[in-house]
């Protein structure tokens, strides 16, 4: 999570939509780079909302905007996924080495997912609080160039990020039921996802 006082800017660090190399880029421009630990560094808007937000606001930045990135639902759990296939998960439960992409999505659709696909949701993630704490600006993860342009504009600096803590290729093969199903049971994703206008303030 990235955190650009003078801006009132929050970057949340959405796991698997690119943020890593933002941080990277971007660190010598904010006020504050949370990186560990990965509950505080990956915050969702409900952790943002109980341990940030309180703090900000006393320091006096009650009006903090909070972007975050989304990714298209396939290709996100694709990257979980492939992520999780790396030695260093070998012999642990979260590991998907050996598990099809086909089975890796029926098993995330499950009522109880095994520890390899507990990845969450994004939908979830930017869930909005009762208090009204809520993500402000959306972007699509496959519209880098929206998100580069906003902070560029919003931070006064030139923003261009390279590429950090990518998942190594794998080929992602998914049945139509599969897909089908993926569809149904993650309904909200698909519609947060595909209800995103880049850079566009999100409706109160």
């Amino acid at each position: 999570m990235l955190v650009f006082w003078k801006a009132r800017l929050v970057l949340l660090a959405v796991p698997k939509t690119g943020t890593s190399a933002y941080a990277e880029a971007l660190a010598p421009h904010a006020g504050m780079v949370v990186s560990d630990p990965p509950e505080l560094k990956h915050a969702p808007i409900y952790r943002y909302n109980r341990f940030f937000r309180p703090m900000f606001e006393k320091m006096g930045a009650e009006n903090m905007d909070v972007a975050a990135v989304i990714r298209e639902p396939v290709s996100w759990l694709g990257s979980w996924w492939r992520y999780r296939q790396r030695p260093f998960l070998d012999g642990r439960a979260v590991s998907t080495k050996g598990v099809t992409f086909d089975a890796f999505v029926r098993d995330w659709c499950a009522k109880s997912r095994p520890a390899h696909a507990n990845v969450g949701a994004q939908s979830k993630f930017v869930e909005p609080r009762p208090n009204g704490t809520a993500v402000t600006y959306l972007f699509r993860y496959e519209e880098r160039e929206a998100l580069d342009a906003f902070l560029s504009n919003r931070l006064g600096v030139d923003v261009a990020p390279g590429r950090a803590n990518v998942s190594p290729a794998a080929a992602q093969e998914i049945s139509r039921e599969t897909e089908a199903l993926l569809r149904q049971v993650g309904a909200a994703e698909f519609a947060l996802w595909e209800g995103i206008e880049s850079g566009t303030r999100v409706a109160e």
